[in-house]
């Protein structure tokens, strides 16, 4: 009789469960502390509710271990007060979440926590955190090389995202990245990820984007848009954010083989990370003044044979940076013949610089950045640059991953260093140094209508 009334209770509770549009996961059987997967509890109530047209997904507070959770249509994973999703600490159990390109059918070597691929509506939300526990030793920690490390958040062609007043920390890899996906809204979040390597606060790789209010204090670049996916990275915006970086603040780039047009970004505030577990510029790079820096507070970079148009980036306040300003061109990509990186307009810029590797605007031979606009910049350098400087060198480093050291730890420019440029146009540029700096201001090198006003 017992197993009877049992065995009613379950057949009563599925519907319900199945009906539900809000489910708290420990209806499902997910329980919370060491030791249990939740994910397959998980992945059952977020299936159901997709099936059923759509529903949030609740996690209560407590600790819940979980595998890698596939987001699919019309479902919000909501995590509660007080609630922590933590990556469980195996690397082999991401082999599961690992996209396939539907064009060439290759798998990516990019996998999630949470992750979604052509799907729609979707959202995560707080105010829990999600933790990849990528400081574990099952993820490689101080390895350059990715090596199936999983992200955050993996989400890939989906429309209508909405990720917002979450924390995200200590992942494995990327924290965030959106790529091929259309209509995304990320706002209110907080990432702190100083784990491992490769620890982006989001990388954004797709069209119709809006970020704001979000703060990221990170191990590598912070907010990054990339051009290598399958279509344009574009119509991005970018405002009222905190960056912190032990490599690049804002930076378009690496990955520049398509491209990024019409991006915005605004009202920025840019400093140095909360921690340096594994970069320590300072002793490796002669001139660096400050023991944890930003590599470039705005880099913009086209590599691979992509384009970057209308770009506008103001209202920046910045220190802790090695560079304020690199903008590159280069050719490490395999054909470049229709490469072009123009349009870009910098204003009100107030910087604080820790090294002698100044700003810079970049191209080679045969691909010259051109109709940049540089305006209400104030940038404040150590100095300390001698008469003999304004005669080094600089490579070329065309095929070189782009980055300020690779032109050297020292510019012939105390301010502004401008070559293979064209059509570059400064207007309220100022440059003051803490001590003398012998090197001139602004050095130009193969390049047409360069305009000081």
């Amino acid at each position: 009789m017992k197993k009877l009334l049992l065995i009613a209770a379950i057949l009563i509770s599925l519907p319900a469960l199945a009906g539900s549009r809000s489910i708290d996961i420990t209806r499902a059987g997910a329980r919370p502390g060491a030791g249990k997967d939740n994910a397959p509890a998980i992945q059952k109530v977020i299936d159901r509710l997709s099936r059923a047209g759509g529903g949030t997904v609740t996690v209560p507070a407590g600790d819940f271990i979980t595998g890698p959770l596939e987001l699919k249509s019309g479902v919000e994973l909501h995590l509660e007060m007080g609630a922590r999703l933590l990556g469980i600490a195996d690397i082999a159990a991401y082999d599961r979440a690992h996209w396939v390109n539907p064009a060439s059918g290759r798998t990516s070597p990019h996998c999630g926590l949470i992750y979604a691929n052509g799907q729609k509506d979707i959202a995560i939300t707080g105010p829990g955190t999600i933790d990849g526990q990528g400081g574990d030793p099952a993820f490689n920690v101080g390895k350059k090389d990715p090596g199936g490390r999983p992200m955050i958040i993996l989400l890939r062609d989906c429309k209508n995202v909405v990720i917002k007043d979450v924390r995200l920390e200590n992942s494995a890899h990327w924290v965030q990245y959106y790529t091929d996906c259309e209509g995304v809204r990320v706002s209110g979040v907080k990432v702190y990820s100083h784990c491992n390597y490769n620890n982006d606060g989001i990388d954004i790789e797709s069209k119709d984007v809006v970020v704001s209010n979000c703060i990221f204090d990170c191990e590598d670049d912070a907010i990054c848009l990339k051009g290598a996916g399958d279509r344009l990275c574009e119509n991005v915006a970018v405002s009222n954010c905190i960056a912190a970086s032990n490599c690049n603040a804002v930076k378009l780039g690496t990955g520049s083989s398509t491209g990024y047009r019409n991006v915005t970004i605004s009202n920025i505030t840019i400093r140095a990370a909360s921690e340096d577990n594994f970069r320590h510029w300072s002793t490796k790079i002669k001139g660096v003044t400050a023991p944890v820096t930003v590599i470039s507070g705005i880099a913009v970079e086209v590599v691979d044979g992509g384009i970057c148009e209308n770009v506008g980036i103001s209202n920046i306040s910045m220190r802790d940076v090695q560079t304020p300003i690199f903008i590159r061109m280069g050719r490490r990509g395999s054909d470049c013949s229709a490469s072009r990186l123009r349009g870009v307009t910098i204003s009100g810029v107030t910087a604080v610089s820790e090294s002698m590797m100044s700003s810079s605007i970049t191209g080679v031979p045969g691909l010259y950045p051109e109709d940049i606009y540089l305006s209400d910049i104030d940038i404040t350098a150590p100095g300390g640059g001698t008469a003999d400087m304004a005669s080094i060198e600089v490579p070329e480093a065309e095929d070189t991953y782009p980055e300020n050291r690779k032109l050297g730890h020292i510019l012939p420019a105390g301010g502004l260093y401008i070559r293979h440029a064209n059509n570059v146009y400064l207007s309220n540029v100022r440059f003051h140094f803490r001590e003398p700096d012998a090197r001139p201001l602004i050095v130009t090198e193969d390049c047409k209508n360069v305009v000081e006003r």
